[in-house]
C-alpha cells in the first residue's frame, strides 16, 4: 500500500483550478503524512530541478502521463535512487512505455513501474485497451505493471468547461478487467466526499467503498491464470 499525493498539480485543465500547496509547505505535509500513516509515499515530479528536493523526503516519484517521453526528466528521476512509476501517455504506445523504462534503468533505476491509464478515443472520450498491459509486459519485462482504475475513466472536457468528467461507477468494470488479465497493482484515487474533492471528482471512488473493492479484485486476481507470480 503506497500513499500518491501531489505538491502541484501542474496539467490542471483550468488556470483557476486549485493547484496545491506548492513544493516547500508540500514536502513538510508530505513528511508528516508518513509519521501519521506509517506508509510510503509516491509523488509526481514535473521539472529535472525537482527530483532532489523531493527524492530525499518521498519514497517513490512518478511521472506523468503527458510527461512520459520527456528524457531529460525520466533520466533525473532514474538517477535519483528511488523506485519510478511512469503514467502511460494518453497518446503512447505500449512501445513508448518500454523506451520510457529503458531510460529510467539505464539512468540506473532498479525498480520501475509502468502504468496504465487510458488511451485517447476520439476528442472526447478514453478507452481502455486491455492488450497494453501484456504489451507493456512485454516491452519492459522488468517491469511492474499497474492500472490507474480511476483516470482511465475520465471523460476529457467539453467545450466551455474548466475541469474533467468521468463515470465513477466504471472503476470496478477497469479494476476487474485487469485483475484478471493480471497486473503487479493498482492505482486508485479515493476520497471520503468525492463530490467534494478539489481534483477529479468525477472519478474518485469513495473511501468507505475502497477496501471492499480492493478485496474483490485480490480474490479476482487470485482465481485468475492471468496472475503472475513474483
Amino acid at each position: 500500500l503506497v500513499y500518491k499525493t501531489s505538491f502541484d498539480k501542474a496539467n490542471r485543465t483550468s488556470a483557476s483550478s486549485p493547484r496545491g500547496l506548492g513544493l516547500d509547505d508540500s514536502l513538510r505535509a508530505f513528511e508528516a503524512i508518513k509519521r501519521a500513516s506509517g506508509l510510503p509515499v509516491l509523488t509526481d515530479v514535473h521539472e529535472c530541478w525537482q527530483v532532489k528536493p523531493v527524492a530525499s523526503v518521498v519514497d517513490v516519484l512518478q511521472i506523468p502521463a503527458f510527461l512520459c517521453r520527456q528524457t531529460d526528466l525520466l533520466v533525473a528521476a532514474g538517477a535519483s535512487g528511488l523506485p519510478v512509476n511512469v503514467k502511460k501517455g494518453q497518446f503512447a504506445s505500449a512501445a513508448v512505455m518500454g523506451h520510457a523504462a529503458s531510460k529510467l534503468q539505464q539512468a540506473g533505476c532498479e525498480h520501475v513501474l509502468l502504468t496504465e491509464r487510458g488511451t485517447t478515443f476520439g476528442y472526447d472520450d478514453l478507452v481502455v485497451d486491455c492488450r497494453n498491459l501484456e504489451r507493456m509486459r512485454e516491452a519492459a519485462p522488468d517491469a511492474l505493471i499497474v492500472m490507474d482504475a480511476t483516470h482511465a475513466v475520465q471523460s476529457p472536457p467539453t467545450v466551455g468547461a474548466a475541469t474533467t468528467g468521468g463515470g465513477r461507477r466504471f472503476v470496478p468494470t477497469v479494476a476487474r478487467m485487469a485483475a484478471a488479465v493480471g497486473v503487479d497493482g493498482f492505482f486508485l484515487e479515493t476520497h471520503d466526499r468525492p463530490e467534494q474533492a478539489l481534483s477529479d471528482a468525477a472519478v474518485q471512488w469513495p473511501l468507505d467503498q475502497l477496501e471492499p473493492l480492493v478485496r474483490e479484485l485480490a480474490a479476482i486476481a487470485a482465481a485468475s491464470r492471468g496472475r503472475r507470480a513474483r
